[in-house]
This record gives structure tokens, sequence and C-alpha cells, in this order.
């Protein structure tokens, strides 16, 4: 007979939660010091989209690299995750002297993403293990954190800026600190995880060809990759835009609520799907944040607050939906092959975003924000075109 898997002890996800946010905190350090740095090192305003784009291919890589050699199934899921948080800590300390080089920052970028595919992946399989029938919720938490921590080194920023005694780099130690504490964390407050039976599953490369088989896969799928086009290309262009209005550390602090902001999406939609279902709620925020884009030249125009509300409100739903696409793709994936569909739809999702970032951060280098901005619309409305089979009634 069969015996049921052990119930979660009450501090296992709020753990998890944490772990999960300071863990996240290296991805957009460098991205809130990039104006001090420009002005130290003469770097042309594109160089945050090439910084970027290279921590988005390590993580890819690390991600694919991770699937193949099936490494969260291989060795204790806990493990990982402390090791990856210590690597992307001192790859994060790494980038204060390799700051003086550009190449050398891009290496060290590069080396800090694809660590991070130990922490967001890792964290989310730590989760499954522990809560396989309580997923739905248990996602809406962790991509909430994972974004309120990507947001946390503008809030450092901030901190520094106001005080004279904390130089722009103490962003870097900030957020090196709190990856070994996310680590130390999910060790001391997580216990083993229950043991599941079965070989280690890898990566089947196989399974991509369902997402175009699969009509109601392919429409989740293709959903999140419209999802993708805009969401990492706004939050990167976040600063830039608030730089048309705010300075200093003004500028820091509504840049890490306009990001953070996204995590009450994330929470709030998987409230949400429970009533009216993962794809409306999905749809609702995509449009949502398609119409910001579309918005922006009245925005940009508009008075102070009204201005900070546009963002805000950009802010909740541009992330808000990425729960929801990661539980429309594993619920339609073939159940033998959801961790291969849910690597490989992640992936090309993050490529797609290097793209978005190198083309939408150039474009707006060389024209106003009010005529760059609407354009990235066009992510939103590929992926509501794409997400209508999901959003007829069977």
């Amino acid at each position: 007979m069969k015996s049921e898997a052990p119930a979660a002890p009450q501090r296992v996800l709020p753990a998890i939660v944490i772990a999960q946010l300071l863990g996240a905190s290296p991805w957009f350090a460098v991205n809130a010091v990039m104006l001090d740095l420009q002005r130290a090192t003469g770097w042309v305003d594109t160089a945050v989209a090439t910084l970027t784009s290279a921590l988005q291919l390590g993580f890819i890589a690390g991600t694919l690299v991770f699937a193949l050699l099936a490494v969260a199934d291989r060795f204790a899921t806990r493990s990982v995750f402390l090791w990856c948080a210590l690597a992307s800590a001192a790859c994060t300390l790494a980038a204060v002297p390799a700051a003086a080089s550009f190449e050398a920052l891009l290496a060290s970028r590069a080396l800090t993403g694809f660590f991070l595919a130990g922490i967001y992946p890792i964290g989310m399989k730590l989760a499954a293990q522990w809560f396989p029938r309580g997923l739905g919720t248990a996602l809406g938490w962790l991509i909430g954190a994972l974004v309120l921590g990507s947001a946390s080194p503008h809030a450092l920023r901030a901190l520094a800026a106001s005080g004279a005694a904390w130089p722009w780099h103490s962003v870097f130690f900030g957020a090196a600190l709190a990856s070994v504490v996310a680590g130390l964390m999910v060790i001391l407050a997580v216990p083993a995880a229950p043991k599941t039976v079965g070989r280690p599953a890898g990566l089947h490369l196989s399974a991509l060809a369902s997402v175009w088989h699969d009509r109601r896969l392919r429409a989740s799928a293709f959903g999140y990759f419209g999802h993708m086009v805009e969401l990492y290309t706004m939050w990167v262009l976040v600063p830039l835009i608030l730089a048309t209005r705010l300075a200093g550390a003004a500028l820091s602090w509504w840049a890490f609520a306009v990001l953070g902001a996204g995590a009450l999406g994330c929470v709030a939609g998987g409230v949400l799907a429970r009533r009216c279902g993962s794809a409306r709620v999905a749809a609702a925020q995509l449009a949502t944040s398609g119409l910001c884009c579309l918005l922006a030249p009245l925005a940009l125009a508009a008075p102070l607050a009204l201005f900070l509300a546009w963002l805000l409100l950009w802010g909740v739903t541009v992330a808000g939906d990425s729960p929801q696409f990661s539980a429309l793709t594993a619920t339609n994936a073939p159940p033998a092959a959801v961790g291969s569909v849910l690597t490989l739809v992640n992936s090309i999702g993050f490529a797609i975003s290097v793209l978005s970032i190198e083309f939408f951060v150039r474009l707006a280098a060389a024209q106003p924000l009010a005529a760059t901005l609407p354009w990235i619309a066009i992510g939103p409305a590929l992926g509501l075109v794409m997400l209508r089979p999901l959003l007829r009634r069977r």
C-alpha cells in the first residue's frame, strides 16, 4: 500500500520564498548602478543592453546544462541551491574589480547568470517536491519573490545614494551577501524533500515538437514568448524612463517600486486564477501591460502623479502573468515531458528577451522614448493572439 507524502512543515514555503527573493538579488545589480558606471567609464547608453543580455545568455546556458546533466535529480536539491547561491555571490563580488573593464564585467555577468539557473528553476523544483498538489499557489509566491529580489538592487542603490558613506559598489556587496544568506536559509530552514521514485529525467529535446503539434500547449508557449518580448525590456528601460523626471535616490526608490510591484501582480494573479482560470488572468494582465506600452506618449508628458501611476500599473501587470504562463505550460505539456517542455520553453523565452532588449535599448538611444515604447506592445499583442485557443469555452 502506497504511503502518502509527508505534509510540509509550515516554515518550508516561507523559507523557500524568502530564499528565492534573496537569491535573485544579483540579477539586476549592474543595472541599478549603470548610471554611475557610465559616468565613471564613459560607456555608451547601449552598454546596459549588452551587459543584461550577457546575464540572460548565461542563464540560458546554465538552465540547459543543468537540465542536460539532470543536476537537480542526481544531487540533493538543497545542496545545488546552496552552491549556486555561493557561486553567484562570488561572481557578483568579482564584478567590483571587473567594473574597470567592460569585457571583464561582461564575463562576470554571464557567469552570474549561469549560476542563477541554480536559484530560480531549482527553487521551483524544491517547491514542487514539497507541494506537488499546491504548486499553483506556491508558484505565484515564488515568482513574486523572484521579481522583488530582482528589483532589490535598486533599493540598495537608493540607500547608497542617500548616504555619503555608502559608495555605489556597496550594491554588489549587498547583493552578494543576500545570495549567501539565501543558500544558508535553504540548508538550515528547509528539510530534505521527500524522495521521488525514478531515474534522473534529463532533457529530452524531442519534447520541443509537442510545443508545435499540441494546439493548447502551443497557445501557452507562444503566449509566453510574447510576454517575454516585453518583460525584461521594460525592466531594463525603467531607469531610463524614470530619469526623464527623477534623479538620485528618488529615481532608485521608484525603480525598486515599479519593478517590485510585479510581485503584487504575481500573488494577486495566483489568487484570481483559482476563480477565473490561469488563461484569463494571463490574458487580462498581458492586455493591460500592452495598453501601458501604447499609452507611453501620453504618460511621459502627464503630470508626475499620473506618470508614476502609469509605471506602477505597468510594473504590476508586466510581470504578474509570469506564474500563469508557467502553470499553463506545465498543465498542457505531456505528463512525461513536463520538465523538458518547461526548460525548453523558458530557454527560448529568455533568448527572445535578449533580442528584444538589444533592439529596443538601441532604438531608445536613437529616438525619443515616446516613439520607442509603443512598439514594445507588439509582444503582448502577439501573445494575446496566440493565447486565444485557451480563452474559448470548452
